[in-house]
């Protein structure tokens, strides 16, 4: 069984394994669009891949997140959907056609498809132990140093003028720790989860499942930092390296409310969620209407913080050992085609009125809210 210090080594070593991934993949998300059009590609192509790639992941996700419990191979779901996740990155230094670069990215984001759930479920069980909204927010926490570092040292070597293929090359080195550090909590993982009982049947019951409508709808509703950084340089007059400081400002408000927001879900339950997103929801409001792009930002990352630690641990609270991977295959599919959804909607409002956007960001986090008090007052029958 886990004891406490077992536990917190554990969510450790994997927050240090997805330190060194989002350094990897965040690294090298911000100059894939630049990237695959000095390679020749127009601008829809950019834009078509990408919305692919991420449905594609997507629906990765949802197949590993069954066949993960169903065959009980969390850690092989887990360590070859990270070798597939990280070193298709630093490949994209050896693309000579933005076809090829494009594959390279189809073959990223189908790894991080088949490793997220189980990797999720992996963790619930140190997280049960130590508490899961801590847990969660912990892993958050160290890993988006990561996604602080990445984009922080890829604008530099841009700036310093070694081009794109350098820039990808250099993250070989964190996606070779990332596996290293990998390797190492797989052999303090217990061996025990491998045997863990089998239930009679890997159900889910009805407040997950309200609890996964609310979450869509905070993703359907929650800005992508694309179009913040369009709104920020076309509207607002900033230059590229100031969205650049943004995003990694963000990154890091980030991971403070993902530990701050995770201590308090273990002692407050699901009133630290809404208060979180109750916040985060102002971030539209403040950048398209106020104009005040900083404490937009601010809340932004603050949202996103709660969505990663808060919403991520809940998914472990609502379901059983044996549904976890369908659980978060299921919680991980459809809050991503909702953001996909969200994010093409999103953009149509903008062009049309920044004000019906705000209204309808707005609008979708309220309900939102008004679904998880209905979760709490479920759990609390």
């Amino acid at each position: 069984m886990w004891d406490k210090k077992r536990a917190y080594r554990f969510i450790v070593l994997m927050g240090v394994v997805s330190l060194f991934a989002d350094f990897t993949y965040e690294g090298a998300k911000g100059i894939i669009g630049p990237y695959l059009a000095f390679l020749g590609a127009s601008a829809l192509w950019v834009s078509l891949v990408s919305g692919l790639a991420e449905l594609l992941g997507y629906w990765v996700r949802l197949l590993s997140g069954f066949l993960s419990d169903k065959l009980r191979s969390y850690w092989a779901f887990t360590l070859s959907g990270y070798a597939l996740n990280l070193f298709a990155v630093p490949l994209l230094s050896l693309a000579s056609s933005w076809q090829t670069a494009s594959l390279l990215l189809f073959l990223e984001r189908t790894g991080k498809g088949l490793r997220t759930p189980s990797r999720d479920a992996l963790l619930s069980k140190a997280t049960q132990v130590v508490g899961h909204g801590k847990g969660f927010g912990l892993h958050e926490f160290i890993d988006q140093i990561g996604a602080v570092l990445g984009p922080s040292v890829v604008a530099l070597v841009l700036y310093l003028g070694f081009g794109y293929r350098l820039a990808f090359a250099l993250l070989f080195v964190p996606a070779v720790f990332a596996m290293l550090f990998l390797l190492l909590a797989k052999g303090l993982e217990v061996k025990d989860l491998q045997k863990e009982r089998r239930g009679s049947e890997a159900s889910l019951g009805k407040v997950f499942y309200l609890y996964l409508i609310a979450s869509c709808l905070v993703s359907l509703g929650f800005l992508q930092f694309p179009l913040i950084g369009f709104h920020l340089t076309q509207k607002l007059n900033f230059e590229g390296w100031q969205v650049a400081l943004f995003f990694a400002l963000a990154m890091g408000v980030d991971a403070l409310s993902a530990l701050l927001f995770g201590v308090l879900y273990d002692r407050v339950g699901f009133m630290s969620l809404i208060a979180g997103l109750s916040i985060g929801m102002f971030s539209t409001l403040f950048l398209l209407l106020i104009s005040q792009p900083l404490f937009a930002v601010v809340f932004w990352g603050i949202s996103l913080g709660v969505q990663e630690s808060i919403m991520r641990s809940a998914v472990a609270k609502l379901s059983s050992e044996d549904a976890r991977g369908k659980a978060y295959g299921l919680f991980h599919f459809f809050m991503g085609l909702s953001a996909f959804l969200g994010g093409a909607l999103m953009g149509l409002l903008y062009q049309f009125s920044h004000f019906f956007l705000v209204i309808y960001s707005v609008g979708l986090h309220l309900l939102a809210i008004g679904l998880l008090l209905a979760v709490v007052k479920y759990k609390t029958q």
